[in-house]
């Protein structure tokens, strides 16, 4: 006898949100030097009948929450996981900017390890497939 095979979470999530009818889910990526950028892809990506879900705070403009350096360092490591959640939440991600430094990357890769696919506003920015740096080498 043969026993039904049970799903990942990840398959769980991708039946429910079929089964609710919820559209396309898009989480935007990049540095927050770019949030005008992210801000006007989000209304594009909105409009297109998307969900979006993208960085909520700069820390690079001045606030209290993270005036002082030890809870600003607390939270970024926050805000750090909240975006991965949202990655993995997200049917896809999509970067902005012409510009990626290492937290982008580190997202990016994280990213593709779960098979989720990575657009990008400035294409020839692409870091490409880890494995694609090895290959140059070889």
């Amino acid at each position: 006898m043969t026993y039904p095979q049970l799903l990942t979470p990840e398959e769980k999530l991708a039946d429910a949100k079929e089964r609710l009818n919820i559209p396309r889910i898009v989480a935007i990526c990049g540095s927050t030097r770019f949030m005008d950028l992210m801000t006007e892809v989000d209304l594009i990506e909105t409009a297109n009948g998307h969900i979006v879900v993208k960085p909520g705070c700069n820390m690079k403009q001045p606030h209290s929450l993270w005036n002082n350096p030890a809870d600003a360092e607390v939270l970024k490591a926050r805000l750090d996981d909240l975006h991965r959640a949202k990655i993995r939440l997200a049917d896809e991600i999509l970067v902005v900017g012409d510009y990626i430094g290492d937290s982008t990357r580190s997202e990016i890769s994280y990213a593709r390890s779960l098979g989720k696919p990575v657009r990008f506003t400035h294409p020839d920015v692409d870091p490409g497939e880890p494995d694609d740096a090895d290959n140059e080498e070889a």
